[in-house]
């Protein structure tokens, strides 16, 4: 499937045709007339970029796509708390540009090796006036979108900034449909998705995505979040225009740095349709190359967990009568593990410190101090013995400062008791993290500030020092820094799986809607796999058996969970065979088709075998697509097993649980059909010719 996706790049002046912008009107938003001082282009010329100077001094960009405006002229600059905005009375310093064109292999993904292609535009500006600041902002151009961030040198007027808010707009230059999750209230990033228009979004999260009016498909994030505070969008009343708003911290300024020092990359992604989204390396190819030097010892697979009943209320973080974390309940889900292959064991309330109310107050956790009826030794021991591993968990409960004070002593324990990844949690409410500074003096934070990427970014420093890999919970968005710390596994970071055990279920067109938004940025640890379709109090979930398969295929993760209990996997083993079979680790991967919040179809190839196997999901409605295998070998001849709904299946009635289990030979090149119920999906493992067959 032939993508365009937007990400920035700059291109030579032979690369660089010219860009023809009518006035724009719209009430503050400029127009670049004759001052564009800049331009530059993708390296097939389809992405344009320009830069221009109004007579005020005041800088904006704006980008096209085959001549036609995407971001309208849009404001660069930033407000401080301690010196004057950088705003007007900017002129051109100078202009350089340069092309790349190289391709990097990753450990594990998605895709086995990406492609950078790129032309960059740097474009160094300066003030005529006042204090004569210089502000940098370079431009990556690539076929399928734009990247853009700012830095500033060290300089006689600017040697720390204290940023009370970017500048920064992105004039989308259509109206449209935009979907989106609010950003700033108390439940982090755990909301479901607004469809709205365009002009009527409030204050979002990113990743956002658009589909404007013509049918251009646009998302909007960051790259590369480092030292400095996670960026949302806010609408400029009445019109299409969405302006940067930073998280804020404890105090004043969002973000404080000491010069030299550059932002992350603000992304634009543009694509003819939803899945041209989706198939964008953007957000990788604009982080640095892996830092870690050999990680050959992180080894991505899948897992259950003493999870779900805890999730459900049958079961008990605290200790007590129905503690989940006792040395028994470890050992079944460990004989479970190794009989069906599965590689890990997740084991939360594990430690001391979960007795009491520990929302938002985790000073009692303690990450090397296992409960007295967790047996850690023997559990390591037994584990071993079965060829399984255990899975950590580290809950601060917001106390992070207290966390951060244990990050050595937790992690060392983890890599003594044969421990190769643990899942991070941060249950509290936005702004309520806990600081205390050395000096004594206590701050709340915001996940997504400044002080709290750092902390982030010092976990899983850490813990690469001990081999040790990361799946935050309550974390920060994911920006691509897995590509420079592989150990950064997963996240959470919105509405999971677990929403399905309480009132409030994800509605059946949650997960595609995530596809085309959340999941552009990353994988997300959403723990899929609940086959006995039931939450707390047997609460029926919104989705089919079906569904539940083929979510491992279309949700990438490096680590994911079969989420449901052992006695329920018991009851629906042939359909479990998919969760057994399916891999977490691919060689190349494709969208089908898909609209956003409606339905997806994904293909992704094992990087162990020659297999494929591809998932489907709809919404709430039924649905029938056709599907060409051209991602398969054509001529050759697979045995497709698959998993799809029954012909009766309905995620609102008993017969959710409908499933249709049949063996069919496929060869690359034939249409298949995929009838899909509602709430439904379906799932395929296509053996390769002279593969294996486990049954």
């Amino acid at each position: 499937m032939k993508t365009m996706l937007l990400a920035l790049a700059a291109a030579t002046s032979a690369l660089t045709p010219t860009i023809a912008f009518a006035q724009d009107t719209r009430a503050g938003v400029p127009s670049p007339g004759d001052n564009v001082v800049a331009r530059g282009a993708s390296p097939d010329g389809t992405i344009t970029v320009s830069v221009a100077i109004d007579g005020d001094g005041r800088a904006t960009y704006a980008v096209a796509r085959r001549g036609k405006p995407v971001i309208a002229p849009s404001a660069l600059g930033f407000l401080f708390t301690d010196a004057r905005k950088i705003d007007r009375n900017l002129a051109l310093a100078s202009t350089s540009q340069s092309k790349s064109d190289t391709s990097w292999t990753q450990p594990f993904g998605e895709w086995k090796t990406i492609r950078d292609n790129h032309n960059e535009l740097v474009v160094r500006l300066r003030e005529t006036k006042n204090l004569n600041r210089e502000m940098v902002v370079t431009f990556r151009i690539f076929d399928d979108g734009v990247g853009f961030r700012y830095s500033f040198p060290n300089q006689p007027n600017l040697h720390h900034a204290n940023i009370a808010e970017e500048l920064t707009q992105f004039a989308l230059a259509e109206d449209g449909t935009a979907w989106w999750k609010p950003a700033f209230e108390w439940n982090r990033e755990e909301y479901l998705y607004n469809k709205t228009p365009i002009s009527a979004v409030g204050t979002a999260q990113t990743v956002f995505t658009a589909k404007l009016s013509s049918g251009t498909h646009v998302a909007i994030h960051e790259a590369a979040l480092v030292d400095y505070s996670a960026m949302n969008l806010a609408q400029v009343a009445g019109t299409t225009t969405l302006r940067a708003v930073l998280t804020p911290g404890s105090g004043a300024p969002k973000v404080s740095r000491d010069a030299p020092f550059a932002t992350p990359w603000r992304t634009i992604i543009i694509a003819d349709d939803a899945p041209g989204l989706y198939m964008s390396h953007i957000e990788l190819n604009l982080n640095e190359p892996n830092k870690l030097g050999d990680v050959s010892w992180i080894k991505p697979g899948k897992f259950v967990g003493v999870w779900w009943n805890m999730i459900k209320g049958d079961w008990t973080w605290a200790t007590g009568r129905k503690h989940g974390a006792t040395t028994a309940n470890v050992k079944s889900y460990i004989d479970f593990a190794a009989a069906n292959k599965i590689p890990g064991v997740l084991v939360e309330g594990w430690n001391v410190g979960w007795n009491g109310d520990w929302f938002g107050d985790g000073t009692g956790m303690q990450f090397d101090q296992p409960t007295p009826d967790f047996d850690a030794a023997e559990l390591a021991r037994y584990a071993k013995s079965k060829d399984v591993y255990i899975i950590g968990h580290n809950e601060t409960g917001g106390s992070v400062s207290h966390y951060d004070a244990q990050l050595d002593r937790a992690f060392k324990y983890a890599q003594d008791h044969g421990i190769p990844a643990i899942k991070t949690g941060y249950v509290t409410d936005a702004g309520e993290i806990e600081r205390v500074d050395a000096d004594g003096s206590k701050h709340r934070e915001w996940h997504e500030g400044q002080w709290m990427v750092n902390h982030y970014s010092r976990v899983v420093e850490t813990a690469a020092k001990y081999r040790i890999g990361i799946d935050s919970h309550e974390p920060v968005k994911d920006t691509g820094l897995r590509r420079t710390y592989p150990n950064w596994l997963s996240r959470e970071g919105g509405r999971g799986m677990e929403y399905n055990a309480w009132p409030g279920k994800n509605p059946p067109e949650h997960e595609a809607n995530m596809f085309f938004t959340q999941w552009l940025g990353g994988p997300m640890d959403f723990t899929p796999g609940v086959l006995s379709l039931t939450g707390s109090n047997g609460s029926p979930l919104e989705s089919t058996e079906a569904k539940q398969l083929a979510l491992y295929v279309v949700i990438y993760s490096p680590v994911a969970m079969a989420a449901d209990t052992p006695e329920n996997y018991a009851k629906h083993m042939d359909a479990f065979q998919f969760i057994r079979d399916v891999p977490v680790d691919w060689s190349d991967t494709r969208v089908l088709n898909g609209e956003v919040g409606d339905y997806v179809t994904v293909a992704r190839k094992d990087r162990a075998s020659n297999d494929w196997y591809l998932g489907s999901i709809t919404d709430e409605t039924a649905r029938t697509l056709t599907v060409a295998t051209d991602f398969l070998d054509r001529g050759k001849t697979y045995t497709a097993q698959v998993y799809r709904d029954g012909d009766d299946a309905d995620y609102k009635t008993e017969a959710r649980h409908s499933i249709k289990i049949e063996t069919i030979k496929v060869r690359g090149g034939d249409t298949l059909t995929i009838k899909l119920a509602p709430g439904g999906g379906q799932a395929i493992r296509f053996v390769a010719p002279g593969g294996r067959i486990r049954r």
